[in-house]
């Protein structure tokens, strides 16, 4: 099993040949807490064996893929003797993969942002990143969710995609980090409005609009987030005049934008409602305006 992880670290990353299967790692060798604590070490054997995880996140079959490979990433970023060196491979591993056109099945890109939402979430409790390296992981989280085009979350045979979902985790990590820039914000936003109410006839049926809510309350819990931002934000998400909104009764595309929208705005206004922090009680106005555009 060694040898084989060697070999797997040594191949070019990731392997193109193996769009359909392309987990190294034998089916009776995938024990998500075992494999977790052998990470930990740290040593080749480990990296190796990162390496050959990260390969997993890409496999068709998502048992591989999710419950192996995602599940194993989250075990190990987890925990307290998680070796640093080995967060920052996996990111220099994974960034890359948010821009790779090359991704047949759909399901590298998802699967590398929501293993990146791991690495986010270290960096925020154990500063790795430079403020640099930290900006340039917002711009390829934020290029790459409001770039999704593929929008399909579940189905019974391949799992989950959930780029959306995925994508909006990703951000959400950031957007808890208290070092972001006022540059990383604005990105982050603009990134989030793009997805709201996408263009097209596909309606969020699983989860989509409350997952994309999340970055977007935490941004607004963020006192460097000036109301300025936020109004421009919802300003950017209300009804215009396309054909989708002056008719949004009367076809697929408008019936989809306004599902979107209220999905969206309903939990956010929810959470603003509920809250005591006066920079996310600063929501209900804007949310309650944004309900009050839609036809």
């Amino acid at each position: 099993m060694v040898a084989l992880l060697l070999a797997a670290m040594a191949a070019p990353f990731p392997a193109r040949a193996a769009t359909e299967a392309s987990c190294p790692v034998a089916a009776a060798d995938r024990d998500p807490e075992r494999t977790a604590a052998s990470l930990a070490r740290g040593d080749a054997a480990a990296t190796a064996m990162l390496d050959a995880v990260l390969l997993c996140l890409a496999d068709r079959d998502s048992a591989a893929r999710d419950d192996f490979a995602l599940t194993t990433v989250s075990a190990a970023m987890r925990r307290k003797d998680f070796p640093v060196a080995l967060v920052r491979r996996a990111h220099d591993k994974l960034v890359p993969l948010l821009r790779d056109a090359d991704d047949p099945a759909g399901v590298r890109k998802p699967f590398a942002a929501i293993a990146l939402a791991e690495v986010a979430r270290y960096d925020r409790l154990a500063p790795f990143l430079t403020t640099e390296s930290r900006s340039a992981l917002v711009t390829a989280a934020a290029a790459y969710l409001g770039g999704i085009t593929d929008y399909r979350g579940f189905t019974p045979q391949e799992g989950w995609r959930h780029g959306v979902a995925h994508g909006a985790d990703l951000l959400m990590q950031l957007a808890l980090n208290a070092a972001l820039t006022p540059a990383d914000t604005q990105v982050m936003l603009g990134a989030i409005a793009a997805q709201v109410a996408p263009p097209g006839t596909h309606s969020f049926v699983h989860g989509e609009s409350a997952r994309l809510a999340r970055p977007l309350l935490f941004l607004a819990a963020n006192p460097m987030v000036t109301d300025a931002q936020l109004s421009a934000f919802f300003a950017s998400i209300k009804p215009d005049a396309g054909e989708r909104w002056t008719a949004a009764y009367a076809s697929l595309g408008g019936l989809a934008a306004l599902h979107n929208s209220k999905g969206f705005a309903m939990t956010l206004l929810v959470d603003a409602l509920r809250s005591k922090d006066p920079n996310i009680r600063r929501l209900e106005p804007m949310l309650l305006d944004l309900l009050r555009s839609l036809p």
